[in-house]
């Protein structure tokens, strides 16, 4: 006899559902790590950043307080005192490469990005990578003027601040995948150090599940002189240079558009974020970036990786990319002054959500796909069964195919499923839980017979 379970979802009941017990919805950890979150420190790291005078990636590398040199052996600095709270779990370095001539470098330069890797017990530190980063070089007016001030507050002291913030209050975690904290160099001269780090992780194989990047997310005040520090802007691209031939094809057939994996991974944020930070909305934008702009998640989300950026909801130009300078009666300039940081550290909130649930999450389920031996009223799922001793089950999740994220949820222990939703009419996903309530990205299905 077969088991009806009634499923938290409007109207709907799913056959063949092994009764178990749900696991609560949020989770305990992801909400302490969340509290731990700190406007303050947060703070102190842009001014600190912004005493280095400028960041400029061809200014000085040999002096002790000003230049690019001195604020990377800063960061390092601070990277190793977090990691010292990891229980030897984090390591810390310096990831450099010489990058050739181009338009912005007028001769080959050492690009130094610095990371720290906290990664897992007993298990390989490659297998899953979550990553998150933001840019700690600057710019003035002129791109290519290396010597007057550029302080780079909020572009992007903001994300470097953000992501050492993460590494300070994730440190001491026991996680499941292994998360990597950059700060890039390079990024005003042509993405340089987010291109070498994401070439060096295709090129070695490397299972990057997922990249954050943060780049200016912290001011709310725009130059027209609105306000808005209720939400901030997700980008996220629908196909990747890797969604090619047969791939492409498919995708286009099964109405999947908008669930490639850069997407789906903005998807998951979203919904994340509106769990643990309710009262700051994180607002997907379906485009790689602002229009005709780029940033570092680019060179990952073009090599096959999932990759999203946030962004402020409101910039302002004349804070950016400026000399600092006042002008008819209007001041110019990149400086702490200018920046929200209690908007900044609810960003920090959302990136802090989104990076520990995935972390602590089983991995996204393997083999998932829609039966389709016949023409049917009900939809069929399966999916192989994870290892992971804390699995909890599986979250199956349906949407309408015109909807941007998931209208409804279905939680089973069994790893085969029936709905009566029309794979006509709807988009599915699943979703590895743990005992906690820790959910991993969704695996969309593809047809299996």
């Amino acid at each position: 006899m077969k088991t009806f379970l009634l499923i938290v979802v409007i109207g709907w009941f799913a056959v063949g559902v092994l009764p178990g017990k749900e696991p609560p919805k949020k989770s305990k950890t992801v909400e302490g790590i969340v509290a731990r979150i700190s406007e303050s420190h947060i703070q102190e790291v842009v001014e600190k950043l912004v005493s280095f005078g400028t960041r400029h990636t061809l200014s000085d590398t040999a002096s002790p307080v000003r230049g690019i040199g001195a604020a990377r052996r800063w960061i390092k600095s601070e990277f190793e005192r977090h990691a010292a709270g990891s229980g030897g779990r984090m390591t810390v370095a310096f990831h450099e490469s010489i990058v050739p001539p181009s338009a912005r470098v007028p001769q080959p330069t050492n690009v130094v990005n610095v990371v720290a890797t906290l990664a897992p017990w007993q298990q390989d530190p490659t297998r899953r990578l979550l990553v998150v980063g933001g840019h700690y070089d600057s710019r003035a007016s002129d791109p290519m003027n290396a010597e007057s001030d550029a302080p780079g507050a909020n572009d992007d002291g903001s994300g470097v601040a953000l992501v050492l913030e993460l590494a300070r209050v994730m440190a001491s975690m026991t996680l499941d995948a292994t998360v990597v904290f950059i700060a890039f160099a390079g990024e005003e001269q042509g993405l340089l150090g987010a291109t070498q780090w994401a070439e060096m992780a295709r090129r070695e194989g490397w299972s990057v599940e997922a990249m954050l990047n943060n780049d200016i997310v912290g001011s709310s005040r725009g130059g027209d002189g609105s306000v808005e520090a209720g939400y901030v802007r997700l980008f996220s691209e629908a196909y990747s240079p890797t969604d090619t031939g047969a791939v492409f094809r498919m995708r286009n057939s099964l109405g999947l558009e908008n669930d490639g994996l850069s997407r789906n991974l903005a998807r998951t944020i979203h919904d994340v974020a509106a769990l643990y930070v309710p009262a700051f909305e994180v607002r997907m934008v379906y485009r790689r970036d602002r229009f005709l702009r780029g940033g570092d998640h680019s060179p990952f989300h073009g090599r096959g990786f999932a990759a999203v950026r946030f962004s402020v909801a409101r910039e302002n130009y004349d804070w950016q990319h400026q000399d600092v300078r006042s002008e008819g009666g209007k001041e110019y300039g990149d400086l702490p002054k200018f920046m929200d940081f209690e908007y900044c550290a609810n960003v920090a909130r959302a990136n802090a959500a989104a990076l520990a649930t995935l972390a602590l999450a089983p991995a996204p389920p393997q083999g998932v796909g829609i039966v389709t031996s016949q023409l049917e009223y009900e939809t069929t799922l399966r999916w192989k069964k994870g290892t992971e001793s804390d699995l909890a089950g599986y979250y199956v999740r349906y949407r309408a195919t015109t909807s941007p994220t998931w209208e409804h949820t279905v939680f089973t222990t069994d790893t085969t499923i029936t709905l009566k939703a029309l794979k006509d009419d709807y988009l599915f996903g699943v979703q590895a839980v743990d005992n906690e309530g820790n959910a991993s990205l969704s695996s969309i299905p593809r047809p299996v017979r």
